[in-house]
């Protein structure tokens, strides 16, 4: 028994390791897909002049108005743990008058990027996968289609105009609040000045780290669209197929952003380095 153990095992784990990869480059080559025929939906909408834009503003609205709160409250330890773990970094080689800086780096390069994805790919992603998935198990996608109604034209393409819409807003609000509280930490803790705080935040910052950070915010508000919309529209089942389809979406959404920041970082780190202006 234990000598035929190993070959089944081994056979199992072949299996299902064959079986995931095969999956997950379906998942993949679908999604292209869904990309594509949603960039194909926008501009045939834009040149026709019947793009869904009320959909796309109500979207818009509701999204923001879920996301905005959240945005505020996780933007203030943010600020605060970045700025006392950096603070405390340069404080130990006396350079205080470099805290302004780090902060202001860590918060616009790293910070606000990821705590924009997370909201987006946990408020967002959840609620336009629930919808999608719950029109689809009442089959309303499918009536939309015997109407000549396209499903990705009418509902995914106006949510992602309306993830892109808002990601920069969240982003720029997540910055303010958190720079704000960043400068509270280090006049308080630190002993640096104001003025001392914002020079040396404008000695190192520069119109790139905010172009990467605003990039990086869009890349995952289409990431989140491209994802909760395939979720929402191949969900199967009942309420359990529509609770698979958020699970499912919230988390290759936050991945795939994770992903996708650290290769934006990595190209800006290439390209446009840190230096003293």
């Amino acid at each position: 028994m234990q000598c035929g153990a190993a070959p089944r095992v081994s056979s199992a784990v072949v299996y299902y390791g064959t079986r995931m990869v095969t999956s997950s480059l379906s998942t993949i080559g679908r999604s292209v897909l869904l990309m594509r025929a949603v960039t194909v939906a926008i501009v045939r909408g834009i040149l026709r002049r019947d793009f869904a834009v009320g959909e796309m503003v109500g979207q818009a609205v509701a999204l923001l108005r879920v996301t905005t709160i959240p945005a505020l409250l996780v933007a203030v330890p943010f600020g605060a743990v970045v700025s006392v773990q950096v603070g405390a970094l340069v404080d130990q080689v006396g350079a205080n008058s470099l805290v302004g800086a780090a902060s202001g780096m860590g918060i616009i390069r790293q910070g606000a990027p990821l705590a924009t994805g997370v909201l987006i790919g946990g408020v967002c992603a959840s609620a336009i996968a629930a919808d999608l998935g719950s029109r689809a198990i009442r089959e309303e996608l499918d009536a939309m289609r015997v109407m000549g109604v396209d499903p990705v034209a009418r509902l995914i393409a106006p949510r992602l105009l309306a993830l892109v819409l808002i990601a920069p807003m969240l982003l720029i609000a997540i910055v303010a609040v958190a720079m704000l509280i960043a400068l509270v930490v280090s006049l308080a803790k630190f002993g640096v000045s104001a003025g001392g705080f914002w020079s040396s935040f404008g000695a190192f910052s520069s119109t790139a780290d905010l172009a990467f950070a605003v990039l990086k915010a869009e890349s995952g508000a289409v990431i989140v669209a491209v994802v909760a919309g395939l979720r929402g529209l191949e969900a199967r089942g009942g309420p359990r197929g529509v609770a698979d389809a958020v699970n499912s979406s919230v988390v290759l959404s936050i991945t795939l952003i994770f992903l996708s920041t650290l290769a934006l970082t990595q190209v800006e780190t290439m390209f446009f380095p840190s230096n003293v202006a």
